[in-house]
């Protein structure tokens, strides 16, 4: 059975959770609430959580602050900011900060219902390529010796000062959107915004709207004026990822906007210029795609002026052990472990793999096994039989985690339980629930025996 993907909704008003997690809950996803932002930082450090939707105004630890810390900790999950429209600007800076998107109240259920759709496709689609904070170049390094990856990182270096329009071509799961952050940290233009868009996770009827924007009543749900990519990546950086998905009646507005550097947004009549650096990047072979009926040719070429192509991981044999560690590295600090090795049979393995996931599930697997590590060596019976050629099964990774977070749910409960002296109601007090809900959660963990209520 694959386990329902888990929404966290943020608010300070009661009503307002209640709402959102009803018609989700409805909509056949599993939700979570919080009223601040620190509860909520607390439960995405416990439990997998696919997307948030957090009000943008809380006391304490408001909507900005939660969204930094997010992506501090695991910049893949998608953060979508509710906000009144007074605020709107506020949401926007938190777009050019990395939210994933915005939406002002009041809303129609379908808008928010659209966006979480389009978040969780998002992350299903990429959910372990971390962007680079401003100003944090080195954060994130492309890793690599090989001859051909030294190549790619020359010729980085001297575009990067430009304002060229470059496609990066590619395997799913080579480092496209690294290459391209790295070409924006390396402009003029490093200190403004790097927008982003998956062109894959839009709706094809939500495309237009999603690059220029919409003006109040163009549409139905459409309740109030809202800026596209385009305008927020003014003066800055606009990445479209995996642009071969963009529909075909779509691609003619964008080849006038990339060729006047303005648009009108959807519904509106006033033309918005704009100064914008395009970087694009798709998995497809766009002349096949230009034979086929599906992409203009005039904007291939408009997109194509300087083409860099990312080899696979198979092609890239010297870096495999070295992303290797790296990875593996990374994922044991993000899990408070010490520094973990591979085996010698375990780097066989990998060298001898042909890796059709590319560096992605490299590194999945590397997050995977130093999770289930219990030692300072990773041995062989921690790698599938996909890759170690061997007859042994593990349990998915989700399975996994959600075993270990149980167990640490219950053992933090029943160490308050003991600090309190088995008051429910003193314990429910300490850990931020009702007394209804930790009653539930000592049920579950069979945990009522011998407690007072």
């Amino acid at each position: 059975m694959i386990e329902k993907e888990k929404i966290l909704v943020v608010d300070d008003e009661l009503n307002m959770r209640l709402v959102l997690a009803a018609m989700l809950k409805k909509e056949g996803h599993e939700v979570m609430t919080a009223a601040n932002g620190v509860e909520a930082f607390e439960i995405i450090k416990k439990i997998l959580i696919s997307v948030v939707a957090t009000d943008l105004k809380m006391p304490g630890l408001d909507g900005m602050g939660l969204l930094q810390k997010i992506i501090e900790y695991d910049s893949s999950i998608p953060v979508i900011i509710l906000t009144a429209y007074g605020t709107v600007s506020s949401a926007v800076d938190a777009l050019k900060n990395g939210a994933f998107d915005y939406i002002t109240k009041p809303f129609e259920q379908d808008e928010l219902k659209t966006i979480i759709a389009k978040a969780l496709k998002a992350r299903r689609l990429e959910n372990n390529i971390p962007p680079v904070p401003k100003g944090e170049k080195e954060q994130h390094p492309i890793i690599g010796n090989s001859s051909r990856i030294f190549e790619i990182l020359k010729i980085v270096q001297k575009v990067s000062p430009t304002d060229t329009a470059v496609l990066i071509t590619g395997e799913t799961g080579t480092g496209k959107e690294l290459i391209a952050r790295a070409l924006h940290a390396g402009s003029s233009r490093s200190k403004q915004s790097f927008i982003k868009i998956n062109c894959a996770a839009i709706a094809q009827n939500l495309v237009e709207s999603e690059f220029f924007g919409y003006e109040k009543g163009a549409f139905t749900g459409a309740l109030n004026t809202k800026p596209g990519r385009f305008e927020l990546a003014h003066k800055g950086t606009l990445f479209l990822d995996e642009v071969g998905e963009i529909p075909r009646e779509v691609q003619a507005k964008l080849l006038q906007a990339i060729q006047d550097q303005s648009f009108e947004r959807v519904g509106g009549l006033k033309t918005i210029s704009v100064d914008v650096r395009l970087i694009t990047a798709t998995n497809k072979n766009l002349p096949d795609e230009i034979r086929e009926g599906r992409f203009r040719e005039d904007l291939f070429y408009r997109l194509n002026v300087f083409p860099i192509h990312l080899p696979p991981l198979r092609e890239r044999e010297d870096d495999i052990l070295l992303l290797a560690d790296y990875f593996l590295d990374k994922s044991s600090s993000k899990l408070g472990k010490n520094h973990l090795g591979l085996a010698p049979d375990v780097r066989d393995f990998l060298m001898a793999y042909s890796w059709p996931g590319n560096i992605r599930e490299l590194e999945h697997l590397m997050e995977r096994v130093a999770l289930l590590a219990d030692g300072p060596v990773i041995t062989s019976d921690l790698i599938p039989p996909e890759i170690s050629g061997s007859s042994h099964e593990m349990e998915p990774l989700q399975d996994v985690l959600k075993t270990h977070m149980e167990e640490m749910e219950k053992q933090i409960v029943t160490r308050c339980l003991e600090e309190c002296d088995g008051n429910v109601t003193k314990t429910a007090q300490k850990l931020g629930l009702s007394r209804k809900g930790l009653q539930l959660k000592m049920i579950k963990h069979n945990l009522r025996k011998g407690i007072e209520d």
